[in-house]
C-alpha cells in the first residue's frame, strides 16, 4: 500500500511524466502523426503497440475524422449535453438504468445492516460502493434520459427501487431504493470536461445510505472518472482518486484510494485504504481490484496488518460471458428485462424507449431514428412549455431546498417524495396484467402533452 506523499504526488499520467516522458512524447508523436491527431494522447494500458491499438479502433477511420471536426471545438468544455453522438456507440441502457445496477451487490448493504462492528459495518458498505465500478469496464455509453423518463425494479433482494430524469440543464437524475435492511438516495449530476481523444467525469452527486437496524446514516463521495480512447484506440476507463464512505452518525469512515493506471496498465484497477475510527485510527485495511475483488485485515495504529489475522475477501464480481457484446453480467440483463419490472409498468419507463428497444435487437438504424426522434420531440415539448410558462415537476421526487457541496461544485439536492409508494400500493392492489401487455405500454415520458417533431 502506498503512502500519503505517494498517493498526493500520484496521478493519471506520473509514471510516464517521472521515467518514461521521452518515451511517451515520441509515441504520442508517432502514433498522432500517423493518424494526423497531433497533440492527443494515445496510451495502451494492456500493453503492446500503441500504433498497433490506435488504428484498430472502434470506429472507422472516416467516422474518427468526421467526429473529430465536429468535436475539437469543445475541447476543455462540460459536454454533458451539448452533443448529440452516434448510436452505434450506445448500449442498450439509460443513464437511470446504470443508477439501479449499484444495487447488484446489495447484499452488502444487508450485511452491513445486521453487522455488530462499526468497522465491518463500513468494510461491507465500502465494498458495495465499489462493486459499481465493474460496470465501468463497458466503455458503451449509455442514453441520455428524456426529462420525466423513470426506471422501475422490483424482484431483487425485497427491493423496491425508483429512477426518475428530474432535470434535462443541467442533466440530473433523483433514485430511491428500500428492503427491510437498507434506505438509498441518491441525487446524480455529472459535470463533464472533454480533452480531445479522453474525457474527465466528475461525479457532482450525492448519495446516502440509511442501515434501519441501528438508524445511522452513511455518505458516499465518489473519485472522478477518465475515459480514455474517445476518437481512436482502444476506449477504456479508469478512476484515479479517492473514495470517501462517512459514518454521519458516529464519524467512523472509509478511505480507499484507486491507483492510477501507469505505463503499459501498472496499478491499473487497484484500489487500498483503511477504515478509520472517529479519532482518525486506522482498525482496518481494504485492498482489491475494483474490477475483481476486495479483502479486509484488522491492522494497527500504523496501519500495518496484526499478527495472528489473515486477508480475506468480502466481495469478488460476477462473471460474464466473452460471447457478450456488452459485457453484461447476468444483474445487468434483468435490468433491462421485464422480469425485474412490476405490474403496471409506468409509461415513463425506460424499458419501453424505442431507440434503447431496437439497439437491443440489433438494429441500429432503427435506434439511431429513434433516438433522433425522441430528442426532437423534447426540444420541442421544452418549447412548448417555456412559450406557455409552464414548469416541469417531477412526479416521485421533490426539491429539498438543501444545497449540498461537493468537490466538484454545489448540488441541488432533490429527495424522495414517498409518492410512488402510494402507486405502487394502489396498483399491486388491482389485477395483474398480462407480460405481453406490458410490453405493449407506448414509451411516454411527455408530462406536456405528446408533442411531434416540428
Amino acid at each position: 500500500m502506498e503512502s500519503n506523499d505517494q498517493k498526493q504526488s500520484g496521478g493519471l499520467f506520473s509514471s510516464i511524466a517521472s521515467s518514461f516522458s521521452n518515451f511517451s512524447i515520441a509515441m504520442n508523436k508517432s502514433v498522432n502523426g500517423l493518424l494526423g491527431y497531433e497533440g492527443l494522447e494515445v496510451i495502451n494500458p494492456e500493453g503492446g503497440s500503441a500504433e498497433e491499438e490506435a488504428q484498430r479502433g472502434q470506429w472507422k477511420q472516416e467516422d474518427r475524422d468526421s467526429y473529430w471536426k465536429m468535436m475539437h471545438k469543445y475541447i476543455g468544455s462540460d459536454i454533458t449535453s451539448m452533443v448529440t453522438l452516434p448510436v452505434f456507440i450506445f448500449e442498450p441502457m439509460t443513464m437511470i438504468q446504470k443508477v439501479a445496477e449499484i444495487m447488484e451487490y446489495c447484499h452488502l448493504l444487508d450485511l452491513a445492516d445486521e453487522c455488530e462492528d462499526p468497522y465491518m459495518r463500513l468494510v461491507y458498505a465500502s465494498s458495495w460502493a465499489i462493486s459499481v465500478y465493474c460496470a465501468y469496464q463497458r466503455t458503451w455509453k449509455p442514453f441520455n434520459p428524456i426529462l420525466g423518463e423513470t426506471y422501475e425494479m422490483v424482484n431483487h433482494d425485497g427491493i423496491t427501487f425508483i429512477s426518475e430524469q428530474v432535470s434535462h440543464h443541467p442533466p440530473m437524475s433523483a433514485g430511491h431504493a428500500e428492503n427491510e435492511h437498507f434506505i438509498y438516495d441518491v441525487t446524480s449530476k455529472l459535470k463533464t470536461k472533454f480533452l480531445g481523444n479522453s474525457v474527465d467525469v466528475y461525479p457532482v452527486g450525492r448519495t446516502r445510505v440509511t442501515l434501519k437496524k441501528d438508524g445511522v446514516v452513511l455518505d458516499l463521495v465518489p473519485p472522478p472518472t477518465k475515459v480514455n480512447n474517445l476518437i481512436f484506440g482502444r476506449m477504456w476507463v479508469d478512476s484515479p482518486g479517492e473514495m470517501v464512505m462517512t459514518n454521519m452518525t458516529t464519524g467512523e469512515r472509509t478511505v480507499l484510494y484507486f491507483q492510477p493506471c501507469g505505463w503499459l496498465g501498472a496499478g491499473r484497477y487497484e484500489v487500498d485504504g483503511y477504515v478509520y475510527n472517529a479519532a482518525e485510527e486506522p482498525k482496518i485495511l481494504m485492498t482489491g481490484k475494483w474490477n475483481k475483488s476486495m479483502s479486509y485485515q484488522p491492522c494497527d495504529l500504523e496501519g500495518e496488518p496484526l499478527s495472528g489475522t489473515e486477508l480475506k475477501e468480502v466481495w469478488s464480481a460476477a462473471g460474464t460471458s466473452e460471447s457478450d457484446k456488452f459485457q453484461y453480467t447476468h444483474f445487468a440483463h434483468k435490468i433491462n428485462s421485464f422480469d425485474t419490472a412490476p405490474k403496471k409498468l409506468l409509461a415513463t419507463d425506460s424499458r419501453l424507449r424505442p431507440d434503447r428497444f431496437a439497439l437491443e435487437n440489433g438494429d441500429l438504424s432503427k435506434a439511431g431514428a429513434e433516438k433522433s426522434s425522441l430528442e426532437e420531440r423534447q426540444r420541442a415539448e421544452r418549447r412548448n412549455r417555456e412559450e406557455k410558462a409552464q414548469q416541469f415537476t417531477p412526479r416521485w421526487f421533490s426539491v429539498s431546498g438543501e444545497v449540498t457541496p461537493t468537490p466538484w461544485g454545489d448540488l441541488e439536492v432533490y429527495e424522495y417524495n414517498g409518492k410512488y409508494d402510494e402507486h405502487r400500493a394502489a396498483i399491486d392492489g388491482s389485477d395483474c396484467i398480462e407480460e405481453a401487455d406490458v410490453k405493449s405500454i407506448e414509451f411516454n415520458p411527455w408530462q406536456f402533452g405528446n408533442v411531434s417533431a416540428e
